[in-house]
Order: C-alpha cells, then sequence, then structure tokens
C-alpha cells in the first residue's frame, strides 16, 4: 500500500494558524501560498490588519489560534469583521505534543492539524451576547469589590467590640448602613442610633443598643469612614452598570409578545429583591428577549438567568444535545476506566461561569418545595451536600437546555408527583430483582395477616 493512502485528508485547504503573544503573533499559511510561509506581526492594531491583509493575499479562509491569556481578543474580532473563520483552539488540546519547542513551530503546526480538521474552536456566542457578556462580567467585578469594603467595615466594628452583626443579619442593608453612617458623621447616643432601625427588624431597640456599646475609637471610625465611602462609590458604580445592562437589553429583538401572552408572576414572595438584583424589571426584559420564561424554574432567579443567556446566548446550536452540553459544564459524571475497570467518575474540573451558575442555583434548592427540591433532599442525604449540589446542577443544566432548545413552558409538577414517581421506579427495580431470583413481590395490603 502506498503512503499516500496512509495520509490524512486535508479538510480546510486554506487555513492558516496563529501563536499568540504579548508582543508577537507567529502565522502560518500554507507552502504554496508565500514564499515566506511563516510571518511574524506585532500586536499593535495596524500590524493586526497587516495581518488580515496578507492573509487575504494568501487566499486563506479559516484561521485557528492558540493562547492562554487575553491577547486573542483583538486579534479574534479584528480577523472576524474581515470575513475569516476563526477558531479559538483551547491550548490543553495541542500542549501535550512533543518536539515543538519555539513559535514557529507551534504556529505551523496549529496550521496542520486545522487543516486536516483535528481542531475544535472554543464556545464564543455572537458579538451582540459579547456585549451584554462584558457589562455582566464587569458588574460581578463591582459587587466583589464592594463585599470587599463591607468586610473591611465589618472588620472596624469587631476592632471597635460593636458587636452590629449579632442583631441585625446584614450590615449592609438599610438598618446597618444608616446606623454605621450616623456613627460616622458623629453620633454616640446608643438610644438615636438604635432608633434607626427598620419596622421589620425582630431585634429591639434595647437590643441594638446593647450591641453597639464600643470602643468609639478614633482611627477605627475614620477607617469606617473611609471603606464606607468606598462601597458606596461602587454602588454607584453598580447602578451606572445597570442602566447600560437596560439598554443593552433593550436592543434585544422581541422573541415573545409581553402584552398577548404575558409572563407568568414570579414564585418568590414578598417585595424585597434577594442579592444585587437590579433596579429595573429584569424579569420581563429575559422573557422578551428569550421567548422562553426561565424563571419559572425552581432556582432560576433573574440574575442568575441573565448570568446564563449572556454566557451562553440565544441560540442552542453549538451544542448538539444536553449531553454535549453538560459535558461541556463539566457537570457529567466522568468515565476514567482502564484495564476493564472504571477508576473515578468524578466530574473534571472546569473554570466556567455557567456552571457556577448553575451551582449556586442548586444550592437555594435545600428547602425547596418542589421536585427540584425533593432531588436535592434525596441527593444529600444519600451523597452529602457537595455531591447533591453537582447532581443539582446538572439536572438544572439539562432543564435549561430543554428549554433553550424547544422554548416550552416550565410547569413543576411538585414534590409529591417526584416522590411517587420514585417509589414507582424504587419498585418497578425491585420487581425485576425479585423475578431474577424466582420470586414474587407482593404488596404489604394484600397480606392476610396484615388485613384488619
Amino acid at each position: 500500500m502506498s503512503e499516500s493512502k496512509h495520509e490524512l485528508p486535508v479538510i480546510n485547504a486554506d487555513a492558516a494558524g496563529i501563536d499568540l503573544g504579548a508582543d508577537y503573533h507567529w502565522v502560518s499559511v500554507p507552502e504554496d501560498r508565500d514564499s515566506q510561509c511563516v510571518r511574524r506581526f506585532r500586536c499593535f492594531t495596524a500590524d493586526l490588519y497587516a495581518m488580515a491583509k496578507w492573509l487575504h493575499e494568501c487566499r486563506i479562509k479559516t484561521v485557528a489560534m492558540e493562547a492562554t491569556g487575553v491577547y486573542w481578543i483583538a486579534v479574534f474580532q479584528i480577523l472576524e469583521t474581515q470575513g475569516f473563520e476563526v477558531k479559538l483552539v483551547n491550548a490543553r488540546q495541542v500542549k501535550t505534543v512533543p518536539g515543538r519547542k519555539s513559535d514557529v513551530l507551534d504556529c505551523q503546526w496549529l496550521r496542520q492539524l486545522h487543516s486536516y480538521g483535528l481542531l475544535a474552536g472554543s464556545f464564543r456566542p455572537d458579538d451582540q451576547i459579547c456585549v451584554l457578556r462584558s457589562y455582566i462580567r464587569q458588574r460581578d467585578t463591582l459587587i466583589k469589590s464592594a463585599s470587599s469594603h463591607i468586610q473591611r467595615m465589618q472588620k472596624a466594628l469587631t476592632q471597635m467590640n460593636v458587636q452590629l452583626h449579632r442583631v441585625i443579619s446584614d450590615i449592609s442593608g438599610a438598618t446597618g448602613l444608616a446606623i454605621i453612617r450616623a456613627i460616622v458623621a458623629g453620633e454616640r447616643d446608643l438610644d438615636q442610633l438604635a432608633a434607626l432601625k427598620d419596622v421589620r427588624m425582630r431585634a429591639t431597640t434595647k437590643e441594638i443598643a446593647a450591641a453597639l456599646k464600643g470602643d468609639y475609637r478614633s482611627e477605627l471610625v475614620f477607617v469606617l469612614q473611609q471603606e464606607l465611602h468606598l462601597y458606596e462609590v461602587f454602588q454607584a458604580q453598580i447602578a451606572a452598570c445597570d442602566v447600560q445592562i437596560e439598554q443593552c437589553l433593550n436592543q434585544f429583538s422581541n422573541r415573545a409578545d409581553v402584552a398577548t401572552a404575558p409572563l407568568p408572576p414570579a414564585k418568590r414572595r414578598g417585595k424585597k429583591q434577594p442579592g444585587n438584583t437590579p433596579a429595573f424589571d429584569l424579569r420581563t426584559h429575559l422573557y422578551r428577549m428569550s421567548g422562553v420564561g426561565y424563571t419559572q424554574v425552581d432556582g432560576f432567579g433573574g440574575l442568575t438567568v441573565l448570568t446564563l443567556l449572556s454566557e451562553l446566548g440565544l441560540d442552542p446550536s453549538r451544542f448538539p444535545s444536553a449531553k454535549h452540553f453538560a459535558s461541556w459544564l463539566g457537570l457529567c459524571p466522568g468515565s476514567r476506566i482502564t484495564g476493564g475497570k472504571r477508576k473515578s467518575s468524578k466530574t473534571r474540573p472546569v473554570a466556567n461561569r455557567v456552571a457556577t451558575a448553575l451551582r449556586m442555583a442548586a444550592q437555594t434548592l435545600v428547602r425547596s418545595q418542589s421536585a427540584l427540591g425533593a432531588f436535592y433532599q434525596r441527593m444529600q442525604a444519600r451523597l452529602g451536600t457537595p455531591k447533591a449540589i453537582t447532581a443539582t446542577a446538572h439536572k438544572l443544566a439539562r432543564i435549561f437546555y430543554h428549554l433553550w432548545k424547544s422554548g416550552d413552558p416550565y410547569i413543576d409538577p411538585g414534590m409529591n408527583a417526584y416522590e411517587q414517581q420514585h417509589r414507582e421506579r424504587v419498585v418497578k427495580n425491585l420487581k425485576k430483582k425479585a423475578l431474577a431470583l424466582g420470586l414474587d413481590l407482593v404488596p404489604r395490603s394484600s397480606d392476610p395477616e396484615c388485613v384488619s
């Protein structure tokens, strides 16, 4: 048999490979396209457009690039706007190939693998979703920064032996901030400070006044003042970010007519919105732009759904099935099998914002009286909390994918229906085992000795 029959078929003849770096980008094209098939370009924008021009001259249609930082973003966006099909390759797929010790060989190896169709591009939503994603990620960063200043305010209060956190659940709430602002302004009358509490608080004025008695040292009050100011600065920036997010959401086309097919009312009772929910009507925006009432799923709040859609987009076609989706999230059981034996079924570690959001949503089901709540509680009793969170996040991912793919409404069967279904499944398995042993499984109510 000739050697040509052993060669891999060329799938992408017009392919190029790019090894990205902080200062220089190495680009490789097929040898018959240019006398200098490997060229180096600097990271400046003018050089990136020169790279795109050279690739057009070499009749390149598709490009594969590898990077581990954020250097790829500008290159990806410029090449995509210039009409190239761009694939961002996970470095883990190509880093273990031996014998490649330079950037020149890296880009040539990328081009060769891409020409054979052996590289899969990382998931990236369309540009409109990427804009929304940037706002959401910036908002998350601002929230994390604001939370650090809450911790420092708490530290300053503890150093002054002001035990405010013992009588109120959140010092960043209305009562906590009102008292802290009064302390910073110079108020030291404990009764006056305690009178600032919200009428809905369970703690009495006398209890709050006792907790506020402490050593108000000037240097610690100064620290408290600065941390309060920085916290308020970040809150103002979060509000400004919310304005941009709402404007961005308004630019999405309607997939559901809110007037003719309104969104069902929220399951959450009460006036207070949880966590750092934006001030505008987020649920209606998400329903209008997606056409699906994701927030009807237990555990899916508005911010959770906003995070999912900003990371995934509105097009589920990139994931052929729910199994592919769960595998990409790192939520499905592993399949480490060697010698015919399963060594481990642990999920692989994945740094994925969607998976993190699903895990956090799963934790909220610990006291839910829904079918998902019953599933979580059963998994928790059988496997423990960490594995129960992963299993429930996996189920939430499959539910989300089904809604994402079909657009059907979500209907919760309820905890009782789930428990009945689980009981029927257990009884069915017991009957199969009994039949395999040559026995019959008889219901207890049909036993004559048990009949009253």
